[in-house]
């Protein structure tokens, strides 16, 4: 399940975390997201054979130390990156060794210059992109999770989900910075929530669901979905008309898009998205007439013939939509006088 690295000399991190494919679990990267951009990198198999090969505590220990040495640094990262999943305790390891986590920073950081204008090389970008399958590997472990949102180490990535070149670099960058956040909401933890929801991962997921590749539409799309998996997501998204009708016309134009490139597993993270969005009442309403009609017809019949489970919840979002509206008046459409009253400072990315 990894990527092919930009270079042919290492193997890349993955920027997803080990599922099962399912609802709740990271999209898997297969084939379809190998990244390569010189003849010589092969199908990765050597990397595999590194990857099975038993690590004593005493290399790690090893490894960690030569972080702090811009001389052995480049080397280090590669093979703590590769040993990552046989390392149970490794984010804690990181975590709690002197300079461990400053470093991984400063080489997110050393980057920044190169991304605008776009001059990032695939050297640099399996460089930080290395670095970046540690911070993921914090964000993924119990003990550190927490501890790596209260320091505010997601908002390091955000300007890699903002940038806009299309090359294999800037996208293998993305793709990795969007696996370190869908391993923090794949944890379903309202805390992790609350904290992204006061960031603008929102508008970034929703840019990249617009205009990156499969793959990354995919995580960016599996991310909104866990957000709005949890009640104040949910709550939040739907609260003004703008964040709702933002949300809803990316995902009307990506539901256009299947159409004509259809992809089940990217088509199954939208359709969680708008069944989610039929739970509130003032939304319900307004899918009720924005909802595309390939949704409801039997368009995607051929995609969705193999995947139940999609289909099960294709079918419930149709019902959940045919059903009569209540006449409650806090469930009506939503509208501009939704929150219109809250101040909130102007979003640069176009979501107060």
């Amino acid at each position: 399940m990894n990527i092919i690295s930009p270079t042919s000399s290492t193997p890349p991190p993955n920027p997803s975390t080990p599922g099962n494919g399912g609802g709740n679990g990271l999209p898997s990267v297969g084939s379809s997201g190998q990244l390569s951009n010189n003849s010589s990198t092969n199908s990765g198999q050597p990397s595999n054979s590194a990857n099975n090969t038993p690590v004593s505590r005493e290399r790690i220990a090893v490894w960690i130390t030569e972080l702090l040495s811009s001389s052995t640094r480049e080397a280090a990262l590669m093979e703590l990156s590769r040993k990552r999943e046989k390392v149970s305790d490794l984010a804690v390891l990181l975590w709690n060794s002197f300079g461990s986590v400053a470093v991984l920073l400063y080489e997110v950081i050393s980057v920044y210059p190169y991304i605008t204008p776009p001059t990032l090389t695939a050297q640099q970008s399996n460089r930080v992109c290395n670095a970046l399958a540690l911070l993921q590997c914090i964000a993924s472990h119990p003990e550190t999770r927490t501890l790596f949102i209260q320091a505010n180490v997601p908002l390091f990535l955000y300007p890699f989900l903002n940038t806009k070149s299309s090359t294999r670099p800037f996208e293998y960058l993305r793709l990795t910075s969007l696996g370190v956040i869908g391993a923090l909401v794949k944890t379903d933890e309202t805390e992790v929530i609350n904290f992204l929801l006061t960031t603008e991962i929102i508008p970034l997921s929703l840019r990249i669901m617009q205009s990156g590749s499969e793959l990354s539409k995919t995580v960016a799309t599996f991310i909104l979905q866990k957000i709005l998996a949890d009640d104040s997501g949910l709550n939040y998204i739907c609260q003004t008309f703008d964040r709702f009708s933002h949300v809803a016309m990316v995902l009307g134009r990506m539901v256009l898009q299947q159409q004509r490139e259809p992809s089940g597993r990217l088509l199954k993270h939208i359709i969680r998205c708008y069944l989610r969005l039929s739970d509130n009442p003032r939304a319900r309403e307004a899918l009720r007439s924005c909802l595309p009609d390939c949704l409801k017809d039997h368009t995607f019949d051929i995609v969705l013939k193999d995947d139940q489970s999609t289909k099960k919840w294709l079918s419930q979002l149709i019902l959940n939509l045919e059903a009569p509206p209540t006449n409650n008046s806090q469930q009506q459409q939503p509208s501009t006088s939704i929150l219109s009253q809250q101040a909130q400072p102007a979003s640069p990315l176009g979501m107060g």
